[in-house]
């Protein structure tokens, strides 16, 4: 299911660094309630899924990997693939909380290592909407899938653990943290297993970063995004990866996978 162009936006803009070359060539709770948006369901440990797996999955070939990811075509003609990093990365996500969860949640969306740092991604591509300003970095990881759905149940926690919290910029960035938001976000019926949120940081100058964290999984492999940036949220980029990426990685899986 193919979604048109977004809108061009206002543009609040971003200065774009370097840095993000090196990983496209490798990439106070608020006393909310526990009603969640029906289109986003999260994996629990009872699941048939969460099973222990009697053998690690054959993952999939990097090239098997890099097929199944979406481009910049998939999007609409104002995203292209991204010339750097920007700025707010560091400014902004660089920070630290008191609650372990929500510094775990500030420390993913930085680095975007979902499943952990020993976890290598198969593929990665990273995407700049150049309307709206907006980046959007996509993965494709191979992994247990009880592992995947541990990631996932630990997603849903977090709109009532870290509905709302504070956080303190790291030493040496330029925006203090003030406040952070975390709510679910409602995502397309696709693949096995599926979460997001949205995660809304609000600094002392009065610039509001927002962005999607996405996870879903497709039997062994998951597919993880973040989205988003210092203008409105590019929703329908978000769906569209998520109903084309799931698509497009199921087939690659349906084609056959070898071992590496």
């Amino acid at each position: 299911m193919q979604h048109a162009a977004p809108a061009a936006r206002p543009v609040l803009a971003v200065t774009l660094s370097a840095a993000l070359a090196l990983t496209v060539v490798a990439c106070s709770t608020d006393g909310r309630g526990t009603d969640r948006p029906a289109g986003t369901t999260p994996a629990t440990a009872q699941s048939p899924a969460a099973l222990p797996s009697p053998a690690v999955p054959p993952a999939l070939t990097r090239g098997q990997a890099r097929a199944a990811l979406i481009t910049e075509a998939d999007l609409g003609e104002a995203w292209r693939p991204t010339r750097g990093a920007a700025t707010w990365r560091d400014e902004v996500l660089k920070a630290t909380a008191e609650r372990p969860d929500c510094g775990r949640l500030l420390d993913v969306l930085y680095t975007e290592e979902l499943f952990g740092a020993a976890t290598a991604p198969r593929a990665v591509v990273a995407l700049d909407d150049t309307a709206g300003g907006a980046q959007l970095h996509y993965r494709i990881t191979s992994y247990r899938a009880a592992d995947i759905d541990r990631a996932l149940a630990w997603l849903a926690t977090l709109p009532d653990a870290c509905g709302r919290f504070t956080a303190r910029a790291a030493r040496g960035a330029a925006r203090v943290v003030r406040v952070v938001r975390v709510t679910d976000v409602t995502l397309p019926e696709s693949g096995d297993a599926r979460q997001g949120l949205r995660v809304t940081v609000s600094t002392e100058d009065g610039a509001v970063l927002t962005l999607d964290l996405v996870a879903v999984r497709v039997g062994d492999d998951a597919i993880s995004l973040i989205s988003g940036g210092l203008g409105e949220p590019p929703d329908d980029a978000v769906r569209t990866s998520v109903e084309v990426g799931t698509e497009r990685l199921t087939e690659v899986r349906r084609q056959g996978r070898a071992q590496v």
